[in-house]
């Protein structure tokens, strides 16, 4: 299963409306594959920075806030159980591809920018934890995934002013389409929907359960034997709490071999 490393920059069931951001960030991430139980396995971890402007409607007056500094570091451990055993390099590249089946844990850990004296701040000071099961099928050049989790929620004892403000799991499903050109010349179709993540504050329920999709475009393109860039752009399409915004990203990875 891939890794896909994310950021989020404020809290999208916060009480904003007619919102306008100006947001750039910078996310480090390192990722190692290795064999668990005779299975292919990865780890990640990543830590994003971020900064930017953002204005908007808070209630019935309007507010300007500029951000930066750290967010939340994550961790992702992935294992396949289906069509991808543990193989060395060699025999990696010579494999034929099959149904893929696994699953994977991301856990953020509360290490962001925050001050409870804001609303908008780039760390969220509280843990989250996502279990997710991905399914991939390679169709010749094409290939096809799709992956359905859940983000969970710990408390935070220090919202705004002292409050405790709790949220309820948020269910995301994601799938992709891809198409390639020649080896790691691929161009994705994504699409993401995700709903839930009620919250409440001091125990009082407030209206803002999410259920909004984005889609968006991914091209990847080697530079060299171990290099690459990714190119991606995503947009909201049907919001009906959290952000509408249009998401353009750039990624360089490198990929490199243990010695025997």
């Amino acid at each position: 299963m891939p890794i896909r490393a994310a950021t989020s920059v404020f809290d999208p069931s916060l009480p904003f409306t007619d919102v306008s951001a100006n947001i750039n960030a910078v996310v480090p991430f390192y990722a190692r594959t290795f064999g668990m139980f005779g299975r292919a396995a990865s780890v990640g971890v990543l830590l994003p920075y971020a900064w930017g402007t953002v204005e908007g409607n808070v209630g019935e007056t309007f507010r300007q806030a500029r951000r930066s500094g750290f967010g939340d570091a994550g961790l992702r451990l992935a294992c396949n159980f289906v069509g991808s055993p543990a193989l060395s390099p060699k025999d990696f590249a010579a494999r034929k591809l099959g149904t893929i089946f696994g699953a994977s844990l991301t856990v953020t850990a509360p290490t962001g920018e925050y001050d409870p004296s804001k609303l908008i701040n780039i760390g969220t000071n509280r843990w989250a934890f996502k279990p997710e099961l991905g399914f991939a099928q390679p169709l010749g050049r094409w290939w096809i995934d799709a992956y359905a989790g859940a983000w969970f929620f710990t408390t935070n004892h220090d919202f705004f002013g002292g409050q405790t403000r709790e949220q309820d799991p948020l269910t995301v499903v994601q799938a992709h389409v891809s198409y390639t050109f020649r080896p790691r010349l691929w161009l994705g179709l994504d699409g993401t929907w995700y709903a839930g993540g009620s919250t409440t504050i001091n125990g009082v329920g407030n209206a803002d359960r999410q259920e909004n999709s984005r889609v968006g475009l991914t091209l990847a393109v080697p530079v060299s034997k171990a290099h690459s860039l990714k190119f991606g752009y995503a947009r909201g399409t049907t919001t009906r709490v959290g952000s509408k915004l249009d998401t353009i990203s750039v990624a360089w990875q490198f990929l490199w071999f243990d010695r025997p």
